[in-house]
């Protein structure tokens, strides 16, 4: 049964990279934008599953993030699109993975946790599913930004190079939120790595590396190197760790008293770069719906909102 919450409460991302100061600007204002059309719904008594849906549509719309449209590129030049969207009360998950007529695939993980007795379809089929429950489909042309064709173009001429694309090391966009039910959801859409092999997906869709949430715990959605992510499995490690007793104990740092919440994940992230030896990061609800963020690389664009309603955007 879920849990009863005083407030709503949402934190989204738009992944870990070393973003440039020139995106910056761009990055602020889509994850401004995500927060206020889920905080829209939370505000008014919506539902988090609803609130996780619009703020990541929102995400997968805009061409600053590697989701939905303006994805990067694969080998062969297309766009391949993952993601995950879960309920924390039943710990049923919907994933699809591979769709390249799908504009924006948390839509289709959605149908697929509500109304599919699977957790997880992929390439065809899961288009299939989306036609059969009146998800529309896109011309795959239609996901291709002239971004990311020139970048695509450009690796193919000169090897695979990250300087050749904007978001090069990001991957995701994500969310998670807490209603005035205590319902908990979270989510994550990625695009993939740029020039990855057809055929290939990483931990975004994947229950308990991308994404994972439980409602006596808390919530998680992370973003990054997936391959590194996936062999820590690091969103069940969060959500096992916010209820773990070692973690009351390491709660305040010699910089001084850190939540909860964000002691777990600051731990996530170094047991990413400690045993994974890579980078990435990661958002988090802990069931009361304190939010926190961590990440290992030079900038992560997330934002949360706080109890009275006001934004609090990353990076300044």
């Amino acid at each position: 049964m879920a849990l009863p919450a005083l407030n709503p409460s949402l934190i989204v991302h738009g992944g870990a990279w070393d973003i440039p100061q020139e995106a910056v600007e761009d990055c602020r204002a889509g994850i401004a934008r995500a927060l206020e059309d889920g905080w829209a719904i939370l505000s008014a008594g919506g539902s988090a599953a609803d609130a996780i849906e619009a703020s990541i549509v929102a995400l997968e719309n805009d061409a600053t993030f590697d989701a939905g449209y303006g994805s990067h590129l694969t080998r062969d030049g297309r766009v391949q699109l993952d993601a995950i969207f879960m309920d924390g009360a039943t710990l049923k998950a919907g994933a699809v993975a591979a769709v390249e007529r799908v504009r924006n695939p948390i839509r289709l993980a959605r149908a697929i946790q509500e109304k599919s007795p699977h957790m997880m379809l992929v390439g065809e089929g899961a288009e299939r599913f989306a036609a059969l429950h009146s998800i529309p489909l896109c011309d795959p042309q239609d996901l291709i930004l002239d971004r990311e064709r020139l970048a695509w173009t450009r690796c193919l001429e000169d090897s695979h190079a990250a300087e050749h694309h904007v978001g090069h090391e990001s991957g995701t966009v994500g969310a998670v939120a807490l209603d005035l039910r205590g319902s908990l959801f979270a989510g994550t859409s990625t695009g993939g790595t740029c020039c990855k092999l057809p055929g290939r997906v990483g931990d975004s869709p994947l229950i308990g590396c991308g994404c994972y949430a439980d409602v006596n715990s808390g919530g998680v959605s992370c973003t990054g190197h997936g391959e590194g992510i996936m062999k820590i499995v690091m969103a069940k490690m969060a959500v096992d760790l916010l209820e773990d007793p070692r973690a009351l104990a390491a709660h305040r740092e010699p910089g001084g008293p850190v939540t909860i919440a964000q002691a777990v994940a600051d731990a996530c992230v170094r047991k990413l770069a400690h045993r994974s030896h890579t980078t990435g990061g990661l958002i988090l609800l802990d069931r009361q719906g304190n939010p926190a963020a961590a990440f290992n690389t030079p900038r992560m664009a997330y934002g949360f909102v706080s109890p009275d309603g006001s934004l609090h955007v990353r990076p300044q």
